[in-house]
This record gives C-alpha cells, structure tokens and sequence, in this order.
C-alpha cells in the first residue's frame, strides 16, 4: 500500500490553515470535476484524489491522525525504509477510533463550487490508504462529502416563491370575485374570498418560481389591497356610513333609505332624531372570512339637512314658534 501525500496533492504546506486547504480544494475541484472534463478518465481519478485528500485533512481528528503517521512515515524514509516494509498495522482504523464526521455547510459548498451545476455522477470511494487509516463503513456505499452534495444538488428543487400585491374593490370583497392578473406575461386567475381583510395574502399554489431538476413550482403570495370606498368605512367586519335626512324627518320622524352592500332598506326614524345618532343594522356589515352566512353589522349615522329654500310662510312658522320657545325660558 503506497502512502499518500495529502497536502502535496492539494498543494498546500503541512502547516497550513483550513482557510488555504479550503481555497486549495476549491481551485482544484474546478479545474478537474469530471462534468467540466467529459470523458477524460485521468481528470476524473485526480478529482477523486483530490476529494479524498480534502476530506482527511479538513476533519481535525483525522488531520491529527494523518499528522502523526505523516511523521512516522517521514522518519522511517530517513533510516532508509523503503516499498511495502512500513508497519500500518499500528496506524489502521480503531472502531473505537473517536471518528468526527464533518458535513459542509450549503454555504461552504457553495462557496467552494460555486454555480457548477449538472454535478455528474458519482466517483467512486476512496483508495486503499484511506480506508486501512480511517475506515470505511462498509454497511452502506462510503460516499465523500462532496460526493454527498452532489447528490442533494441532483435531487428536486423546489422554485422560489413570489409575493405581490392585488387591488380590490370593497364590493368584490363583500361579493367574492375573480380577478385576472398578470405575472411575467402570464394571466392567471385569483380567487377574492368573500370577508377577506386587508393585508392578509392570498396563495396561488404552483404559480410561483419555476421548480429544477423534477421539482415543483413555487407558490404566488398575493397581499390584498383594499381601495378606499367614498361612502363606507370599513373597521374589521363592521361598516360605518352617513345618512342624510331632512329636517323634517329629524323633527317629526320618518323614514331614510340606507344604502348597503346587499341593496337599498327602509330605516325608520323616530321624532326629535339628533344628527350624530348611529343606528344599528344587524348583519348588514362585511361577510365574516371562512365562516358562511355570518356578517358583521353596519352602523349608520344620521347627518341633518337644514332647508335651503324656505317659503315665507315657512319662515314665518318658524319664528313663531322660535318665539314661542324663547318666552316659556
């Protein structure tokens, strides 16, 4: 069994730091990986080599490990050892061996390879040196990390999602609508849930970032956007709105039609009615999001018309009985 160079395959020195192996390997996995080198067999055996020496001495534990034989090896090369007469027998893998196992983080991978993508097929384990030194798990294939990520880079991925936003009326809101909108030149229908509040998102499943490698689309979050409306004021599922009687009506009682959502209605006023009064209108207000038939209500205020055009003989009944309050004071 031939001893193997660690740190003179990834060209660094015996003291250098994981950041110099780090940046070693990256230049070297690069320049070798067997996507980028189709069909050359000796690019594929290097990057193999290269991997293996990365993955012994970027683990602490094994590095110490590796150190120490390095050195024994070393020693005995300068008494004149020479071929297969070096003892491993004292290096080989200890089940008991406290083994670390490192895992890059996706940001190191990345940063190692970048946008390779299309990351091939597997390479194979590591050599015969390794495994006597390290051990190999031999319950299942032995896979390097590198060959590892580009598996996971292999597997389905799912696309991003896409968030925007969507302008709606207080009437689709209160009806429930569809709508047609535009992403990337692409008309797609959503759907406007009857109640729904403002800010509150709306997903459209599989209309999002396109998936890679088999996987599926991202989703489209659209927040809603409620437009001001010039009569109604909406707080939560309640509605708020002016109504405009005579002042007739506030003085002797009457009638007032109130506009709603759902249509026109009949609201009786009672005599001596003060502007500022709110009436309730029980379930007139907004539809409850998710909860069918149940409406919020709808508060209508009454405001005062004060007669613009008086006749004489109106204006004369009025100063009478103007007169007649100020007397009984």
């Amino acid at each position: 069994m031939d001893f193997k160079d660690y740190y003179g395959i990834l060209g660094v020195s015996p003291d250098a730091d994981i950041k110099d192996i780090k940046k070693a390997y990256q230049k070297l996995t690069k320049k070798y990986h067997p996507d980028l080198n189709p069909g050359d067999k000796e690019a594929e055996e290097k990057f193999k080599e290269i991997n293996e020496a990365y993955h012994a001495i970027s683990d602490p534990v094994k590095r110490k490990k590796y150190d120490d034989l390095r050195a024994s090896y070393l020693q005995w090369q300068k008494r004149g050892g020479r071929g297969d007469n070096f003892d491993w027998s004292a290096w080989q893998h200890d089940p008991g061996f406290g083994t670390y196992t490192r895992t890059m983080t996706p940001e190191e991978f990345e940063s190692i390879f970048g946008g390779v993508s299309g990351l091939g097929e597997k390479f194979g384990g590591f050599s015969d040196f390794f495994a006597t030194i390290f051990g190999m798990d031999f319950d299942s294939p032995y896979t390097s990390p590198a060959e590892d990520y580009y598996e996971a880079f292999r597997q389905p991925k799912a696309g991003r999602d896409i968030e925007g936003e969507i302008s709606v009326t207080l009437e689709e809101v209160y009806h429930g609508a569809k709508k047609l909108i535009s992403v990337g030149g692409k008309k797609i229908e959503a759907t406007i849930p009857k109640g729904i509040q403002d800010g509150n998102k709306i997903r459209l499943a599989g209309q999002g970032g396109k998936g890679s490698r088999g996987g599926p689309n991202g989703d489209l979050l659209l927040t809603v956007k409620i437009l001001p409306h010039d009569k109604y004021k909406r707080e939560g599922n309640d509605l708020y709105v002016d109504v405009m009687i005579d002042f007739y009506t506030a003085v002797l009682g009457g009638e007032a039609r109130v506009n709603t959502l759902a249509g026109d209605i009949i609201l009786k006023i009672p005599p001596r009615t003060q502007a500022g009064k709110s009436f309730r209108l029980k379930g007139k207000g907004m539809p409850v999001l998710n909860q069918a038939g149940v409406f919020g209500d709808l508060y209508a205020k009454i405001s005062i018309i004060l007669p613009a055009d008086l006749t004489e003989k109106e204006i004369s009944v009025l100063e009478e009985l103007f007169n007649w309050k100020q007397k009984k004071k």
